[in-house]
């Protein structure tokens, strides 16, 4: 089984450093807007733990959320469930009337998310951490929201204990950081926005939201890594006193051998981009593994094929048959494209040529960051694909061509170049957040 535990946390400034920015979204690449101005396209009033009868509209151009009938409330959630974003939008809030930010909200049953209160009556706290109860609470934040005006809030969820922070306006807000193995909460759920109900209030009272977008962060140990608020991840010191360290520096392909040749491969904002054009080839470590354990985030577009060599052989033979291929593939598209019927090997996490990955459904829509973990001891080989376990076996006891028993103990890590005519946009295959624990004296002893 593997060891590591998927969760990013950032690090918390000290007392005299000066407030944390608020970020900024919109402009980012893998910044995603989730209300597009006309429709309730991407939103759901059910799936979350506080599902109700609030009436939801599009006014204007923008998210409109009144009590429903008798009084009712509830939330408007995302259709997609989250573990580790920031969110960010514009809310106006008529006054007096009780709204919220709720994040990894899932059915009763499966765990508690939270909220970031944003209750804009006499008496409410705008800020506060609430999850059946305050958390922590904010009485000064209420002084801060700005009475009939947009108001920018900000808010980023992450750790499996989680930090949540948030900024009103420009400045920061709130900061609270769970207690470290505090039970009961979900791990990943949706986003919800909140009407609260029950208040007598005007039926015209309403809350406004508009500009909303969401950033997700890649997943991870946050004892090993730290991240950024654009989803780079960096070695704690824990993590090198263990052994981690980057095989990628995030400006360079310094320590990597580019195959056909460097201008097949792009580095840019920390990312490494395969463009279509270039030929077959693929991107090689200088350096030779044996035993290790790797994590790498990678994301592909419609009619990709790439793969993620292992132990592969600098000096003879196919990469993914010197050593082996664990598969990265657009399984969404290629059958219907094709006209071909795969093998189920050849599926994303497959171990090429001789094991189908334990869970197809794993892989995350084309555009969005995906997460490979692996542990290569010996011959046994664990793989993770977005925290799944896709299998964990010897690989003594596969079939496959050649023999494993026979295939070279040593070798690179390789990222494939494969790029099939049917290939839509000028680029197909992105990588970032590529960390290695080579585990030779461990495995050793």
């Amino acid at each position: 089984m593997l060891s590591l535990v998927l969760a990013c946390l950032p690090l918390v400034p000290s007392a005299q450093a000066a407030p944390e920015p608020a970020p900024v979204l919109g402009a980012g690449p893998d910044d995603v807007r989730l209300f597009d101005g006309e429709s309730l396209t991407g939103w759901t009033t059910q799936g979350g733990r506080y599902d109700g009868h609030a009436s939801w509209t599009v006014e204007d151009g923008v998210l409109t959320g009144r009590q429903g009938p008798q009084k009712s409330g509830g939330l408007i959630y995302t259709e997609r469930a989250y573990e580790n974003f920031i969110v960010s939008f514009d809310a106006w809030i008529d006054y007096p009337f009780d709204s919220g930010v709720f994040v990894r909200m899932v059915p009763p049953g499966g765990g508690k998310g939270a909220q970031v209160t944003l209750d804009y009556r006499p008496g409410g706290e705008v800020g506060a951490i609430y999850a059946d109860g305050y958390l922590q609470h904010n009485e000064a934040g209420q002084a801060r929201f700005r009475r009939d005006a947009w108001n920018r809030v900000v808010v980023r969820c992450t750790g499996r204990d989680m930090h949540l922070t948030a900024w009103l306006n420009g400045e920061l807000l709130t900061d609270y950081r769970m207690p470290a193995g505090s039970e009961g909460y979900a791990t990943k759920g949706l986003v919800g926005l909140q009407v609260h109900g029950g208040e007598d209030v005007e039926e015209t009272q309403r809350v406004r939201f508009k500009d909303v977008w969401l950033r997700e962060l890649p997943s991870y140990d946050a004892a090993l890594f730290s991240c950024d608020d654009a989803g780079a991840l960096a070695c704690t010191d824990a993590a090198r006193e263990a052994g981690w360290r980057p095989l990628f520096d995030g400006k360079s392909l310094a320590g990597w051998d580019p195959r056909p040749g460097p201008d097949a491969y792009r580095v840019r904002d920390g990312v490494i981009a395969f463009p279509k054009a270039g030929g077959g080839g693929e991107l090689r470590t200088r350096e030779l593994f044996r035993d290790f354990e790797l994590r790498l985030d990678f994301k592909i577009s419609r009619m990709a094929n790439s793969g993620l060599f292992l132990r592969a052989d600098p000096e003879h033979g196919n990469p993914a048959f010197s050593g082996c291929e664990i598969q990265i593939l657009d399984d969404f598209n290629w059958e219907a494209v094709t006209s071909s019927k795969l093998a189920p090997y050849q599926f994303s996490g497959g171990l090429y040529g001789s094991l189908a990955p334990g869970d197809r459904h794993a892989l995350r829509p084309l555009g969005e960051w995906n997460t490979y973990e692996v542990r290569y001891v010996g011959s046994r080989i664990a793989v993770k694909l977005n925290g799944a376990l896709l299998y964990d076996v010897d690989t003594f006891t596969l079939e496959g061509n050649p023999p494993w028993q026979e295939r070279v103990p040593r070798g690179f890590i390789g990222l494939q170049r494969h790029a099939p005519d049917e290939v839509e946009g000028e680029e197909y295959a992105w990588f970032r957040n590529l960390f290695v624990r080579p585990l030779d004296e461990e495995a050793a002893k």
